[in-house]
């Protein structure tokens, strides 16, 4: 008798990656527009960044690394928080899917249960990305080398990314 588990194709480093790009650019990449026109432009310096990718391009590195522009960091949070936000929405109402994922056909779904995450699982798991960033990106490096493509967000939270039938 074969197990369910058996049947479960675990979503990859790649595909996963393309999700996460789609994802940044329709939810995070909107956030980020309306928070920065609503801080008025003081979240962060635009055109201090656009300076120092001309010194980059001409060559000027050293220039370009110490003259970094600053970021508020209340405008900043609030980005976060809103990204936060709007990523766990779209988990519940697309039962664990955001738009990339839905795109390439994955959801996140509980690791032992393969049932929709709950809230904790969800939040966990956000707060995951952290800890993976911090890590050296160690943490989303681990999906690409594990046999059931698990990072290190998902072995926080208990959950794991599947393909959709």
């Amino acid at each position: 008798m074969n197990n369910i588990k058996d049947e479960v194709r675990y979503a990859g480093f790649w595909t996963r990656f393309v999700a996460s790009f789609l994802d940044t650019l329709f939810l995070a990449l909107p956030v980020a527009i309306v928070i920065y026109f609503l801080s008025d432009g003081n979240w962060f310096d635009f055109s201090k960044y656009q300076q120092n990718i001309a010194y980059a391009m001409s060559g000027n590195a050293d220039k370009a690394l110490s003259n970094q522009p600053q970021m508020s960091l209340k405008w900043e949070l609030l980005f976060e928080f809103s990204v936060l936000l709007v990523t766990v929405v779209f988990w519940r109402r697309w039962k664990g899917a955001t738009p990339g994922k839905k795109f390439v056909h994955i959801k996140i779904v509980d690791a032992k249960t393969l049932k929709d995450v709950n809230n904790t699982q969800a939040l966990t798991r956000s707060f995951g990305y952290i800890v993976s960033t911090l890590a050296f990106l160690i943490g989303f490096l681990m999906v690409a080398f594990r046999k059931d493509k698990r990072g290190l967000h998902d072995l926080l939270a208990g959950t794991v990314v599947i393909h959709e039938n």
